[in-house]
C-alpha cells in the first residue's frame, strides 16, 4: 500500500462537507477542519475546499511530520490505523498511543527496552516496533499492534460521550468506520 492510497481510503472515510452541530471541530471537507484549513492558507468556503489541498495537508501534517512515513515503509496496515486515527484524533495522540502499545507489548523490557512517549515517532520508537515484529512474528506482532491501537482508540471514545453528551451523537460511527476499520 502506497502513501497516496492511505490518503485516498482517509478520504473515502471522511467524506465531503459536514457541519455537524455537535461537532467541536465545526465545517470540514474531506475530514480537514476550517482551523486546519485556515492555518494552510485556504480562505474560501469550507463547502469549496479543494481535495489537491487536502491531500497535501494529509501527507504533511498526518504522516511526514509525525514520522510516520517510517511505519509506513515497516507495516503498511498499522501505518493506516496510526493515520487513520490521527486524522480523527490528531496525529501526535494516535503516535502517543503507538508507543503506548509498544512499551505494553514489550513483556517489561525483555524484548526491547521501554521507549519515550512523547508522541514523536522517532528512530527509537521505529527500532522498538522492528523489535516487536522480530519477536513476535510480523503477523502476530501486525494483529498485537492493531488491537492495541483500537482498544486505546475506543477508550478515547467512549471517554468523549461519557463526559459530553453531544460526542453520543458520533459513537455508532465512530465504532463503525473507526474502531478496527481501517
Amino acid at each position: 500500500m502506497t502513501i497516496d492510497q492511505l490518503i485516498e481510503g482517509i478520504l473515502v472515510r471522511e467524506g465531503d462537507y459536514v457541519d455537524h452541530s455537535s461537532d467541536p471541530g465545526g465545517a470540514t471537507k474531506f475530514g480537514i477542519t476550517q482551523k486546519v484549513a485556515r492555518t494552510h492558507g485556504y480562505s474560501g468556503p469550507m463547502r469549496d475546499f479543494p481535495i489537491a489541498l487536502a491531500r497535501e495537508i494529509y501527507r504533511r501534517e498526518y504522516i511526514e511530520k509525525p514520522g510516520l512515513l517510517g511505519i509506513v515503509e515497516i507495516d503498511p496496515e498499522v501505518a493506516e490505523e496510526v493515520i487513520d486515527s490521527g486524522v480523527n484524533v490528531g496525529p501526535k495522540r494516535a503516535s502517543l498511543w503507538f508507543q503506548q502499545a509498544l512499551n505494553i507489548l514489550n513483556r517489561r523490557g525483555q524484548d526491547y527496552a521501554d521507549i519515550g512517549e512523547d508522541g514523536v515517532v522517532g528512530p527509537a520508537t521505529l527500532s522498538a516496533f522492528r523489535a516487536l515484529r522480530r519477536r513476535r512474528g510480523e503477523t502476530w506482532a501486525r494483529q498485537l499492534m492493531l488491537k492495541a491501537l483500537n482498544g486505546l482508540q475506543f477508550g478515547h471514545y467512549f471517554a468523549l460521550a461519557r463526559t459530553d453528551a453531544r460526542f453520543e451523537d458520533f459513537m455508532a460511527g465512530w465504532l463503525d468506520s473507526r474502531v478496527g476499520a481501517a
